[in-house]
């Protein structure tokens, strides 16, 4: 099979929906099919091999200029190369420049709007460069924020289309008004030209058909998947602190803060002894002070001594970090439907303490490799972190489950193994058409 899979970079951010894509692309390329992986934006960042194609379309400095800066819309080839560099995009990623919300919408705007767009010259130079490739037999989209590039690819092909579905609502939700409205309008207008969607859970399965006006049956769920190479099981002794960790962005909607109001109340009651709170995970400049002012409360309890931030970390300190903790939480303040830190962290044998929302309950539930809490309380959330403290055997066992679980639920090959049942079947139905 021939397939054409679209990934949004992120920068110098280790994305979820990055090292997904990147790990499902590589799985399927390790079983015979022809797998093309597009990056868009900017070049991805993984903490496994990257086997993403050199070029990447939709060059974010090229999107911006042309969204703001009218004659880019018709500049020449020659300086749209100098744009679209891989060199160019890697250093206008490392500048880390705030964007406004205002900002934001018009330009989700704009690309929703297709060959309306301001960026109309770059479905132009994407649609060239695919008439000369060999043709796939399936295209794969990475969200629906990039659903107006689904009709002028069938238009040109003729072949099914596939737009996963994996956590668009928190960015769109984010938007000011009236860009919010008009981008779910524009979204729901190419419905139509979507074969099939792929849910990376069943929440997000249940949830889009209501916020996007989805039709569910043509929603396929394909379950999170990673690869096991290099996870261990944790075999250290429990010492005589407890370490709690975190590990995913710095941002208020994964909830850092949530976590440290739980510990600091744990410790100032005296229940939770001898104990530490570690995190790492990609922390963008302006939620720079977002952690300032979390770690100015910890000093201010007197625990700042035992708040230690990690910093970004490639695939092997991230699993050392996640070897040397005791459990992880990460309370989400949102209904996430992804959670590949849980995986991870289990994957090394690790229980977890999370909030009851999202994709993180069918997680836990299938895995049995830790507790759910009450999403959004503080209190229900140190009783989890309580627990797994004072009840080694309870941690044990919940963990032993997750590391055993997470491999047969949750592997990257039975994920490539769903996608190419969803692709194969987009196609039958597809020639069942057609004859």
């Amino acid at each position: 099979m021939k397939i054409l899979y679209l990934t949004g970079g992120a920068g110098q951010m280790y994305c979820g929906s990055c090292l997904r894509d990147n790990a499902l692309a590589t799985e399927l390329m390790s079983r015979g099919h022809k797998v093309t992986l597009l990056p868009v934006y900017t070049p991805t960042l993984t903490d496994e091999a990257n086997v993403s194609h050199d070029r990447v379309f939709f060059g974010g400095v090229s999107v911006y200029l042309e969204q703001y800066v009218p004659p880019f819309r018709s500049s020449p080839k020659w300086l749209d190369r100098l744009w679209d560099s891989k060199a160019m995009l890697n250093l206008a990623t490392r500048r880390s420049i705030s964007t406004s919300p205002r900002m934001l919408g018009e330009m989700t705007v704009s690309m929703l709007k297709g060959e309306s767009g301001f960026q109309h010259k770059e479905i132009t130079k994407f649609l060239r460069w695919l008439k000369d490739e060999d043709p796939p037999d399936v295209v794969s989209l990475p969200y629906t924020l990039l659903i107006s590039l689904a009709k002028p690819i069938k238009e040109l092909l003729g072949k099914p289309i596939c737009c996963t579905l994996q956590g668009e609502d928190l960015f769109l939700e984010g938007l000011e008004e009236p860009y919010r409205t008009e981008s779910k309008e524009l979204i729901k207008r190419n419905l139509k030209y979507i074969d099939g969607f792929i849910s990376v859970s069943e929440y997000y399965a249940r949830f889009m058909p209501d916020y996007l006006g989805i039709p569910r049956n043509k929603i396929h769920v394909v379950p999170l998947g990673i690869s096991f190479e290099g996870f261990e099981k944790t075999t250290h002794p429990r010492s005589e602190t407890f370490r709690v960790g975190y590990f995913a962005r710095i941002a208020p909607e994964k909830g850092l803060h949530v976590l440290a109001d739980a510990y600091r109340r744990l410790r100032k009651s005296g229940k939770l002894t001898n104990a530490r709170l570690d995190f790492a995970g990609y922390l963008a400049p302006e939620y720079r002070k977002y952690l300032d002012d979390i770690e100015q409360e910890m000093k201010a309890a007197g625990f700042g001594a035992e708040f230690t931030y990690h910093g970004v970390v490639d695939r092997e300190k991230k699993i050392e970090f996640l070897s040397g903790i005791d459990m992880l939480s990460v309370p989400a303040t949102y209904d996430e439907p992804k959670g590949i830190f849980l995986l991870e962290a289990m994957a090394c044998g690790i229980p977890v303490a999370q909030p009851r929302r999202g994709g993180f309950t069918e997680i836990v539930e299938k895995t049995g490799g830790g507790l759910l809490v009450n999403p959004d309380d503080v209190d229900s959330l140190g009783e989890g972190i309580l627990t797994l403290a004072q009840d080694p055997a309870l941690a044990q066992r919940l963990g032993d489950s997750g590391f055993v679980k997470v491999r047969e639920h949750f592997s990257v090959a039975q994920m490539a193994e769903r996608a190419v049942e969803v692709y194969e079947g987009l196609m039958s139905d597809q020639m069942s058409d057609e004859l």
